[in-house]
């Protein structure tokens, strides 16, 4: 990817994680921060709230990110481990079930207090493994089909990583930040993987328009 295309790719999921941060904190942390402001006419305590929402879908996109080519590393690395992509498809999708577990008997479950607990982790989990079907479909059907497991375990093993430190917090308003974090890292990473063959392909275009620029000026001298 060339610098200018690799700029637009950071910044375009930059913006994604801050605009969905802040659109889903006005639902989710509506009684903690709005309520009161709104209440009271005090619109710019208001607005700093969405916009401290914001920068903090800043920062996880930028996570997300640091992820993102992390994990094209961690899939090369394993290609060249296994040999074939038709094991490390296995591995993965046994990776995928073991998180999956790991979320419902380990983060989910000794949390889930009340029955309202209950169906927000039932939801939110739905939510994580629903949203990586459908974007790993999504990726098998733009590019080929065997890219359907490796898409899959982006979507939920790395989205799970990214998400675990909200999970692990032993704090009040646990559940909101909670349910807030997991929007943002799903929409960058949905973004990440069906996008950058897009940016990908336009920078070839790119550097094959700069040679064909460089040819003419040799020509022209």
């Amino acid at each position: 990817m060339t610098i200018r295309n690799w700029v637009k790719f950071f910044f375009k999921a930059l913006l994604i994680g801050g605009i969905v941060t802040g659109v889903v904190g006005l639902f989710v942390r509506w009684e903690d921060i709005f309520a009161e402001p709104f209440s009271n006419g005090q619109w710019g305590e208001f607005l700093a709230g969405f916009v401290w929402l914001v920068i903090i879908g800043l920062t996880m996109s930028i996570i997300s990110q640091l992820c993102f080519f992390a994990y094209l590393t961690v899939h090369q690395i394993g290609m060249n481990i296994f040999r074939t992509l038709r094991l490390w498809n296995w591995v993965q999708v046994l990776i995928i079930v073991v998180v999956i577990a790991d979320l419902i008997l380990f983060r989910f479950a000794p949390n889930a207090q009340t029955t309202e607990q209950f169906w927000l982790y039932g939801i939110l989990l739905t939510i994580l493994i629903v949203t990586g079907v459908v974007t790993a479909y999504i990726k098998a059907k733009w590019t080929n089909k065997e890219t359907f497991i490796s898409a899959l375990f982006f979507m939920i093993v790395i989205t799970t990583v990214e998400w675990l430190p909200a999970l692990m917090v032993e704090a009040g308003n646990i559940d909101s930040w909670v349910t807030l974090l997991l929007f943002p890292f799903l929409a960058v990473n949905a973004y990440q993987l069906l996008i950058l063959p897009k940016y990908n392909a336009q920078s070839d275009v790119d550097r094959q328009k700069l040679e064909e620029r460089r040819a003419v000026r040799k020509v022209k001298a």
